[in-house]
This record gives C-alpha cells, sequence and structure tokens, in this order.
C-alpha cells in the first residue's frame, strides 16, 4: 500500500540538528576510491539508498568495500584499469547522479556494461549525457534516449574533446571530466552557468590536476589518483528542509550543524536571504577541501522575488521547499529558467503546482518555473489541511511536510518511501526539532 506521511499544523523549530552526510559528495567518495590506488577512509557517508546504490554497483565491479558503519566505509583502491566487468546489470536504484556519472566512468572501460534503474529513473533522460560522450568515441545505447544504458568498450578508445554544455548540469559536467581520466589528450568543459563542483574539488584531493578557469573546467587523461581520507559534511539539500521550515514557523531558532556549504551549493541560502531570512553562517572552517560552517536560523517575515536566473543552477534540487518558501512569503514569487526540475525523479514543477493548489496556494506552473503568490501573514495560516501526492519524489515529499507548520489543519502526504534514498531518519529527526511528523502505512 505505500508509506504516508501524517503532518500535523503548527510547531516551531529549536535545538541542535545534524542531517545525513552530502548525497553528491557520498557518490563521488565511493566513485573515485574505487579507481584510486590504496585504501580511501569516508566518514559521514549518507546511508541513504541512492549513495548505497553506488556501492553496490562497485562492489560489483570488484572493489572492495567495507560499511557503511556509523557513516564509516572504507574503499579498496583498484586504479584506474582495475575494475572488473560485472556479472550482470549495474542497478542505480533511483540515482540519476550515480548512473550519469557511471556512464562517464565507464565509457573508457575495456569490458562491456549495462546501467538499469528503478521505474522512476527508467523514465529519465540520458541522451544529454551520452551524445558528448559518444564525440569522445564511447559506445553506448539507450532505450528511446532513456535507461537502460549499454555500454561497449571504445574501439579506439576515448579522446579528448571541447565541450560548450547547452545546459547548466552539474551531473553532465562531471560525467564529461571522469570520461576524461581515460581519454587521450586533454578534455575542456565549457559551463553556461556555474554548477556544483564537488568532482573538481575531489579530483584534486585525490591528486589529479584538473584545471578551472572562469566556466571553463579541464583535465587531461591517464592521471593515476591516490587515496585519500574524506568527511562528508552535511548536505546542504537536506539542512534546507530545516532552514525553509525554522524561518517559516514563528518563534523558531534552529543550528544546523557542519552544514557543507561550498559556493557552488549556496543558492539556497542566497535565495532565501533575498527574501529575507535570517540565516547565520557559524564557526565557518574546511573540512577536506569542502568549507564547513554550522547554520543559525530563526524565524523571519518573508517577501516575494523574482529569483535571479543566476541562482537558479545553483539551488536547483532545492526548489520544491522554496516553493513552499513562497507561498508563506509576502507577495509574488517568480521563477524562471528551471525547466531542470521536469526531468528530476518527477516533474517537480507540475507536481509542486498540483500540491500547492491542493492546499489553497496560489501557484501557476510555467514551462520553465513558477509563479506563486504567498499568503505573506504570520498570524494566519499559509496552507489549508488536505492530501498531496509525491509522486514517489523524496523532495516533493519533505516540502510538504514542512508545509505543515504553516497549515490550518493536518497535511496528509502520499507515496513516501522514496525519502530514505537522501534522507533516512527524515521524520525522527524532523519530530526532534519540533515538527508533529509521523509515518505510517497507507491504507
Amino acid at each position: 500500500m505505500g508509506q504516508l506521511f501524517e503532518a500535523r499544523a503548527g510547531g516551531r523549530l529549536s535545538g541542535r540538528i545534524r542531517v545525513p552526510g552530502d548525497k553528491s559528495i557520498s557518490h563521488r567518495a565511493i566513485m573515485l576510491g574505487a579507481i584510486a590506488r590504496g585504501t580511501t577512509r569516508i566518514t559521514g557517508f549518507l546511508e541513504g539508498a541512492d549513495a548505497l546504490s553506488t556501492r553496490n554497483v562497485f562492489a560489483a565491479m570488484g572493489v572492495r568495500i567495507d560499511g557503511p558503519t556509523d557513516g564509516r566505509v572504507l574503499v579498496e583502491g583498484v586504479g584506474l584499469h582495475g575494475l572488473a566487468e560485472p556479472a550482470g546489470p549495474l542497478d542505480c536504484g533511483n540515482a540519476g547522479t550515480a548512473m550519469r556519472l557511471l556512464m562517464g566512468l565507464l565509457a573508457g572501460q575495456a569490458f562491456a556494461s549495462t546501467l538499469i534503474g528503478d521505474e522512476s529513473l527508467s523514465a529519465r533522460p540520458m541522451r544529454r549525457v551520452a551524445d558528448p560522450l559518444v564525440a569522445m568515441g564511447a559506445r553506448i545505447e539507450t532505450r528511446e534516449g532513456r535507461p537502460p544504458v549499454r555500454i561497449s568498450p571504445a574501439p579506439e578508445g576515448l579522446h579528448a574533446i571541447r565541450y560548450p554544455m547547452p545546459v547548466a548540469s552539474a551531473q553532465l559536467k562531471s560525467a564529461l571530466i571522469l570520461a576524461g581520466l581515460y581519454a587521450r589528450g586533454e578534455t575542456e568543459v565549457q559551463e553556461p552557468a556555474p554548477t556544483r563542483d564537488h568532482t573538481e574539488r575531489m579530483l584534486r584531493g585525490f591528486g589529479a590536476r584538473v584545471s578551472t578557469e572562469g566556466a571553463t573546467v579541464r583535465i587531461r587523461g591517464g592521471q593515476q589518483l591516490t587515496a585519500t581520507m574524506i568527511d562528508v559534511p552535511a548536505d546542504i539539500s537536506s539542512a534546507a528542509f530545516f532552514a525553509v521550515a525554522a524561518t517559516i514557523a514563528p518563534g523558531s531558532d534552529l543550528i544546523l550543524e557542519h552544514v557543507g556549504v561550498n559556493p557552488t551549493r549556496t543558492g539556497i541560502l542566497d535565495i532565501l536571504r533575498l527574501m529575507g531570512a535570517d540565516i547565520t553562517l557559524v564557526d565557518e572552517r574546511e573540512v577536506g577541501g569542502e568549507p564547513v560552517a554550522d547554520l543559525r536560523v530563526r524565524a523571519a517575515r518573508l517577501r516575494g522575488i523574482d529569483v535571479p536566473r543566476e541562482l537558479v543552477p545553483l539551488a536547483i534540487d532545492e526548489f520544491p521547499v522554496l516553493f513552499v518558501a513562497a507561498a508563506c512569503a509576502a507577495g509574488r514569487t517568480v521563477v524562471t529558467g528551471a525547466e531542470e526540475l521536469r526531468v528530476k525523479e518527477s516533474d517537480r514543477i507540475a507536481v509542486m503546482e498540483t500540491g500547492l493548489r491542493a492546499l489553497g496556494v496560489d501557484a501557476r506552473a510555467t514551462p520553465d518555473g513558477m509563479v506563486i503568490d504567498g499568503r505573506g501573514d504570520l498570524a494566519a495560516p499559509a496552507f489549508s489541511g488536505g492530501r498531496v501526492d509525491s509522486h514517489g519524489d523524496h523532495r516533493i515529499a519533505m516540502s510538504f511536510a514542512v508545509a505543515a507548520l504553516r497549515a490550518a489543519g493536518t497535511v496528509h502526504i502520499a507515496d513516501t518511501e522514496n525519502v530514505g534514498t537522501s534522507f533516512p531518519g527524515f521524520v525522527a529527526l524532523a519530530r526532534r526539532a519540533g515538527m508533529d511528523l509521523t509515518s505510517r502505512e497507507a491504507t
């Protein structure tokens, strides 16, 4: 029957909490540790379904991986060319990041492989990654641009290309950088707008030379990686739910500990601050090449804004909960340039519009974003109670749980099983922070 969230109206957030480790960094730590020489030690690893899919894929290619145990993982690297041909298809589950990055990494291997995923991932587009890889000499077949993805050894190996990306996508950029490790010559990728740079930072941590000049990233093929230690910071995409929750719930004062504040990921903080949020970075520091800080978030009156287009790629995963913030703001919020939201785990523009309207919000989807007229009155609810469907999308489910803080009645959220893909323990942590949230079997 599936899982259902019951989010009861009202509440405020307080205390100190630490959300799980960063999913993007957890994926990359396993991948690069696997193709490095030596033992990579990872702490703070996200023990969610998506990151575990990446772990299992590399185990299926002969990499010894111990853990995760309490966020600790040991990866016995096999070197750049030490992966073994898997006995069957490599199952990425719901992890689009894993599949797209693996396409780049596997394109340069001497064996064939097939990438598969769950029903949601099997509907997501892969051609934008496959096409430039084919231009590098890769042999890749898809089912009309979607998984399964079949990768055969490149007859003459991969060669470097210069590629101006048509869209701002960290997954596409990272896939090409990983393929560039296996290519002859120097691969050059040009971004139309900045995207998260975890791959570049982590490759440098493993000893690779990766240059970044403005919007251009370059990597020369054939570089061997050396094992290292990685401390995964708390995921800012997960912290975003609590940052919005503490902002919209009157009387809240919450500290989010050890959050990754990589400048290519802090669009969520920049947008919330433009709307009037009270968010302070405390004890800023650097851990393993990644900037980290504690976030203090206090309740604030928000105002509607036109979200700057240059911030959109830096907050692309956080827009579902930003739409919730917009519904609580005074005036109109306009989001444009976010068409990438339509090809996530769900069509996040359409699903959020439907859910917001079901809760009484004046929300209108556009081809590349959303227009939301917020209520803005802290003394009155911003949402009615009601039932919404998350369509199996973890970020949609958690966003509507946050919305209940300003609802007039209980919000029932259907199809929430996939919350564990990115945020295991979300319900327990939400309750600890001050939200009245329960999970049960749907009837």
